[in-house]
C-alpha cells in the first residue's frame, strides 16, 4: 500500500497496468489529455456521457449523481459505484466529514482501482476532494476503460480495438455506414441506428432514415434505446451535429453500452465465426495454390528460358569475345540467378506450408499442375546446374585455347619474319654467274663462299621446320586466320625448296670449276668457317631472347631465369670468340699489308664482316637487359598471382569447413530440439540470422576468386576448395536451414491447430529421436513399431496387429517410400489425440444461422457473414432441392460437405 499522506504530499498514480487490450489502448494515453478537455464542447459532451452512464449502474443501489465533480467528492458514491461495476466488496468507508476522511475514502476507491492492474496518471485524491473536473472526468473515463471496455474481446483483438471491430462487424452489410472511428463516424446517426436494427430490426425502420437528417436519426436510435433497450440516453444529438468531432470517450463510453446490451446475441455470432473461419481457411489455401501455381511457372520458364544460353557452346575468335562472354556469365551468377535461388526455396517453403495447412484442416492434399510439382521443378534446377558448370569449364577451356593461339600466332609471326628477312636476295646471288669470268683466286673463293652458305642454310633447317610445326598446330586448334598463315606457310616452304634446288645447282658448277683453282686464303677461309656459326649463333641468340614465352606458374618462370642466367654465363666466352674472329680478319690484313697484296674489297667466303658481327653482338648486348626486365616483370606477375592463390585458398579453407561445419550443427539441431517450439524457433531464426551475417565472408571470397579469373589462373595447389564448391555449400546450407525452420513452424501449426500441449509435443519428439538411432531424422518400419508399441499401440506381430500397423503405414507413408518423417508422425499423433473441425460441424453451424431450416438464403448469409465471405458462399452454393424449398433457397449440406473434400464444390 502506498503512503498517501507521506511528507504531506498528495496521493498519485501511474496508468499502464499490464491487463489484456487496456494497456495497448491506454499506453497511447499515458497522461489524461488536459488541454482537450479544455475544449468545452467535449467537456460538456463527457460530463452528461459519464453522469449518464454512472448512474445506469448506481440506479441498481438506489441513487445517482447530479454534479459529476460534487456528488463524487467524499468518495462515498465513487466506493459505492466501484462495488456495483465490479461485483466486489471494498473496504467500509469512513462517515466523517471533514476533509482527511473525504480523502481517505477516495484513496480506497483508487487503492481498489490500482488492485484490478490499472496506474493512473497524475490523478490524487485531493484532487478530487477539491472538485477538480478534468481529474473527476479522467478517472470516471479510467473505471469505464477497466470495467466496460477492457474486457471486449472479439477475434483475437480486445478493448477499443475489439470494441471497433465489433462494429464495423455488424454495421457492414448497411448503407451509407463506415465506421472507422469513435468520433466523426458516428456523427450522422445512422451508425447507432444500423447497431439497432442489426440486433432488434423490429425498432428501427432503417430504409426510412436520411444521411442528411442527422438530429432526427441520433434522436431515433437514443429514445429506442432507452425505451426498449434499457440503455440511458447519454449524448444529446445538437451536441453531436454541432461539434466538428465529437468527443471519442464519450461516444465510446455510449456505444460500449450497446455492445454489452447486445452481448446475448453470441450464439448465432459464434455459430457465424465457425463458418467464417473455415471458409477463410478454404480462401486461403486457394490463394496459397494459385501463388504457387504462379510462382512454379515463372521458376520453370526461366530455367528453360537459361539452360539453352548456358547450353551454347559457339566459341567466339577472339580473346576479347570470350571476355565478354566470362563478364556475361559472371553477371549471370551474380544478380541473375541469386533471387531465384531464394525462389526455389520458398517454393518448397510455400508447398509444405500449404499441404501441412490442407492437412491439418482435413482438406484433400494439393496436388500441382503436371510438370510444376517440387520433383519437377527440382529436375529442372539440376539440369540447370549441370548446363552452368558445364558452361563454365568450357569458358575456361576455350579462354585457354585462345590465349595458346595467340601466343602462337605472335610467335609464328616473328619466325617468319626472321626468316623471310634471311631469305631476302638469296635466289637471286645463287643465280648469279660470276664463276664464268672469274679467276681461280675468285673461284676459290666463290666455293669456300658458297659452302659457307650451305652451312648457313642447313643452320636454317630448324626454323623451317619450327615455323612448319607452328602453322600445324594452329590449324589444328582452329585458328581464326588459319588461311593466312597457311598460305605464308606455303610460300617459305616453296622458296625454301627453291633455295635447296638452287644451292646444289651452283655446287655443282662451282665443283666442275674447282680443279683448275688452286689459290685459297687460308685466313679467310678460316674467318668464314669461325665467322658463319658465330653469326648464326649470334642470331639464334637474337631470336631466343625476343621470343614470347607464356608461364602460369612461379616455377616456371624461375626456370626461364635459370636459363638466361644460364645463357649470360656463357657471354664472356662468346666475346672471347667474337674478339679471336676478328683477329684472324685483322691477321689477314696486315699480311696482305705486308705483302703489298690489293685486296678487292671483303672476305670472298663470306658475307658476315666484322661490322655485322660487332652490330649483331652490340644487339645481343642491347637485349639482354631487356629480357632481364621481361623476365622479371613476369616473375612479379606470377608472385603477385601466387599471392592471390594463398589469399583465396586462406579464406576458402577456413569458409569450407565452416559450411561443412554450419551443416553438422543444423542437422544436431533439426535432431536434439531443446526447449519449446517457439524456443526452437527462434533458436533458429537466430542461427540463421548468424549465418547469412556470414554473407560478407562469401562476397569477399566471390571478390577473391574474381581476381584469378581476371589474372587468368587456372589451378590452386592451396586449397582443395572450388568457388563452385563454396556456391553450393552456401547454397545448401541457406536451404537446410530454411527447411528447419519451416519444419518446425509446421510442428507449431499442428500443435496449436490439434491443440497439443507442450509437453505432449516434447513427449512425441523424445519418442521419435529415441528410435532414431542413426538420427538421419525418419524411422524405418521396425523402428516406428517399436515407437508405436512404446506408445501403447497393439502393432505386436499377429494378424490383428499387422492389420493394424499396415493401416497405420498407409497413413503416415502414403507414397510407401519405406520411411517415416517426424512431420508425419505428429500428423499422425495430432489426429489419434485431437479433434478438428468437421463438415457435421459446419452443417450444424449454418443450421443456427438459417433458424433450424434445412436451406439457407442469400439475405440470411449477408446479414450474418462479413460481406465477402458472405458472396463466397452464395457463389457456390447449389439451389436447395427438398421439399420445404422456397424461391432463393441454398443448399448449405451439400457446400459443407465439398469443403472438405468428400465431394466436388
Amino acid at each position: 500500500m502506498v503512503d498517501y499522506h507521506a511528507a504531506g504530499q498528495p496521493a498519485s498514480y501511474q496508468y499502464g497496468g499490464n491487463g489484456p487490450g487496456i494497456g495497448d489502448y491506454m499506453a497511447q494515453e499515458d497522461d489524461w489529455d488536459r488541454d482537450l478537455l479544455l475544449d468545452p464542447a467535449w467537456e460538456k459532451q463527457q460530463r452528461k456521457t459519464f453522469t449518464a452512464w454512472c448512474n445506469s449502474h448506481l440506479r441498481k443501489a438506489g441513487t445517482q449523481i447530479e454534479n459529476i465533480d460534487e456528488d463524487f467528492r467524499d468518495g462515498l458514491k465513487l466506493m459505492l459505484l466501484l462495488e456495483v461495476i465490479s461485483g466486489e466488496r471494498l473496504p467500509k468507508p469512513e462517515r466523517g466529514k471533514m476533509r482527511v476522511h473525504k480523502i481517505n475514502n477516495v484513496n480506497k476507491a483508487l487503492d481498489f482501482i490500482a488492485s484490478k492492474g490499472v496506474k493512473l496518471v497524475s490523478i490524487g485524491a485531493e484532487e478530487i476532494v477539491d472538485g477538480n473536473a478534468k481529474m473527476t472526468l479522467g478517472m470516471i473515463w479510467t473505471i469505464i476503460l477497466r470495467f466496460a471496455i477492457q474486457d471486449i474481446s472479439v477475434e483475437e483483438t480486445s478493448a477499443k480495438e475489439g470494441l471497433l471491430l465489433w462494429c464495423q462487424r455488424k454495421t457492414a452489410p448497411y448503407k451509407n455506414v463506415n465506421v472507422q472511428n469513435f468520433h466523426i463516424s458516428w456523427k450522422d446517426g445512422l451508425a447507432f441506428n444500423a447497431l439497432i436494427h442489426r440486433h432488434r430490426p423490429e425498432l428501427i425502420e432503417y430504409d426510412k432514415l436520411r444521411k442528411d437528417d442527422p438530429v432526427t436519426n441520433l434522436n431515433n436510435a437514443f429514445e429506442v434505446a432507452e425505451k426498449y433497450l434499457d440503455i440511458p440516453k447519454m449524448l444529446d444529438a445538437e451536441d453531436i451535429v454541432n461539434t466538428a468531432r465529437p468527443d471519442e470517450k464519450a461516444i465510446m463510453t455510449y456505444v460500449s453500452s450497446f455492445y454489452h446490451a447486445f452481448s446475448g446475441a453470441q450464439k448465432a455470432e459464434t455459430a457465424a465465426n465457425r463458418i467464417c473461419k473455415v471458409l477463410a481457411v478454404n480462401q486461403e489455401n486457394e490463394h496459397l495454390m494459385e501463388d504457387y501455381e504462379k510462382l512454379a511457372s515463372d521458376l520453370l520458364e526461366w530455367i528453360q528460358r537459361t539452360i539453352p544460353w548456358l547450353e551454347n557452346r559457339v566459341p567466339q575468335k577472339t580473346m576479347q569475345g570470350m571476355q565478354q562472354k566470362l563478364e556475361d556469365f559472371r553477371d549471370y551468377r551474380r544478380v541473375h540467378k541469386p533471387p531465384k535461388v531464394q525462389e526455389k526455396c520458398q517454393l518448397e517453403i510455400n508447398f509444405n506450408t500449404l499441404q501441412t495447412k490442407l492437412r491439418l484442416n482435413n482438406r484433400p492434399a494439393f496436388m500441382p499442375s503436371e510438370g510444376k510439382m517440387v520433383s519437377d521443378i527440382n529436375n529442372g534446377w539440376q539440369h540447370l546446374e549441370q548446363a552452368e558448370k558445364g558452361y563454365e569449364e568450357w569458358l575456361l577451356n576455350e579462354m585457354r585455347r585462345l590465349e595458346r593461339l595467340e601466343h602462337l600466332g605472335q610467335k609464328y609471326r616473328q619466325k617468319a619474319s626472321i626468316h623471310e628477312c634471311w631469305t631476302e636476295g638469296k635466289e637471286a646471288m645463287l643465280k648469279q654467274k660470276d664463276y664464268e669470268t672469274a679467276t681461280l683466286s675468285d673461284i676459290k673463293a666463290l666455293i669456300r663462299k658458297h659452302e659457307a652458305f650451305e652451312s648457313d642454310l642447313a643452320a636454317h633447317q630448324d626454323r623451317v621446320e619450327q615455323i612448319a610445326a607452328i602453322a600445324q598446330e594452329l590449324n589444328e586448334l582452329d585458328y581464326y586466320d588459319s588461311p593466312s598463315v597457311n598460305a605464308r606457310c606455303q610460300k617459305i616452304c616453296d622458296q625454301w625448296d627453291t633455295l635447296g634446288s638452287l644451292t646444289h645447282t651452283r655446287r655443282e658448277a662451282l665443283e666442275k670449276t674447282e680443279k683448275q683453282l688452286e689459290t685459297i686464303d687460308q685466313l679467310h677461309l678460316e674467318y668464314a668457317k669461325r665467322a658463319a656459326p658465330f653469326n648464326n649463333w649470334m642470331e639464334s641468340a637474337m631470336e631466343d631472347l625476343q621470343d614470347m614465352f607464356i608461364v602460369h606458374t612461379i616455377e616456371e618462370i624461375e626456370g626461364l631465369i635459370a636459363a638466361h642466367d644460364q645463357f649470360k654465363s656463357t657471354l664472356p666466352d662468346a666475346d672471347k670468340e667474337r674478339e679471336a674472329i676478328l683477329g684472324i680478319q685483322s691477321e689477314a690484313q696486315k699480311i696482305a699489308d705486308y705483302n703489298n697484296i690489293k685486296l678487292s674489297g671483303n672476305n670472298p667466303y663470306t658475307s658476315v664482316t666484322p661490322q655485322i658481327i660487332n652490330s649483331k653482338w652490340e644487339r645481343v648486348q642491347q637485349l639482354v637487359p631487356k629480357r632481364d626486365n621481361a623476365l622479371q616483370d613476369e616473375q612479379s606477375k606470377q608472385q603477385s598471382n601466387e599471392h592471390l592463390r594463398r589469399q583465396f585458398a586462406s579464406q576458402a579453407n577456413i569458409v569450407g569447413p565452416w559450411i561443412q561445419t554450419k551443416m553438422e550443427e543444423i542437422g544436431r539441431i533439426s535432431i536434439e530440439m531443446n526447449g519449446t517450439l517457439e524456443d526452437q524457433l527462434n533458436h533458429l531464426k537466430q542461427y540463421e540470422q548468424s549465418i547469412v551475417d556470414y554473407k560478407p565472408n562469401i562476397d569477399v571470397l566471390e571478390q577473391q576468386h574474381q581476381l584469378i579469373q581476371e589474372a587468368l589462373i587456372f589451378d590452386n595447389k592451396h586449397t582443395n576448395y572450388t568457388m563452385e564448391h563454396i556456391r553450393v555449400g552456401w547454397e545448401q546450407l541457406l536451404t537446410t536451414i530454411a527447411r528447419t525452420s519451416n519444419e518446425v513452424e509446421n510442428q507449431i501449426l499442428t500443435r496449436d491447430a490439434k491443440g497439443i500441449s507442450q509437453e505432449q509435443m516434447q513427449e512425441f519428439r523424445a519418442s521419435f529421436n529415441h528410435f532414431d538411432k542413426d538420427h538421419g531424422g525418419s524411422l524405418g518400419p521396425e523402428e516406428f513399431k517399436a515407437c508405436l508399441i512404446s506408445l501403447g499401440y497393439d502393432v505386436e506381430n499377429d494378424r490383428q496387429g499387422d492389420a493394424e500397423f499396415n493401416r497405420i503405414m498407409s497413413v503416415v507413408d502414403p507414397n510407401n517410400s519405406g520411411v517415416v518423417t517426424f512431420q508425419a508422425f505428429i500428423d499422425f499423433m495430432s489426429r489419434e489425440t485431437t479433434d478438428t473441425d468437421t463438415a457435421d460441424q459446419v452443417i450444424a453451424s449454418f443450421k443456427v444461422l438459417a433458424g433450424d431450416k434445412n436451406y439457407i438464403t442469400a439475405e440470411e448469409l449477408r446479414r450474418e457473414l462479413p460481406p465477402d465471405q458472405a458472396e463466397y458462399c452464395i457463389a457456390r452454393m447449389a439451389p436447395y432441392q427438398g421439399p420445404d424449398a422456397i424461391p432463393g433457397a441454398l443448399d448449405y449440406k451439400s457446400f459443407s460437405t465439398a469443403l472438405y473434400g468428400e465431394s466436388d464444390l
